[in-house]
């Protein structure tokens, strides 16, 4: 399913096109300029830190 809601999280990076999203699932997105989003980092999906078995 694709992300439809995006907010927009201001860093100093922002002054050099460089932009950061946070998703309706609390994952971060990064924009470079006027490049597409793409996500920053891959989370589990369980959010409890323990490892998946």
């Amino acid at each position: 399913m694709p992300n439809y809601y995006f907010k927009e999280i201001w860093t100093p990076l922002k002054l050099f096109r460089i932009s950061f999203f946070r998703d309706d699932e609390d994952r971060v997105w990064i924009k470079f300029g006027t490049k597409p989003r793409r996500l920053l980092r891959r989370q589990a999906a369980d959010k409890s830190g323990g490892e998946i078995v």
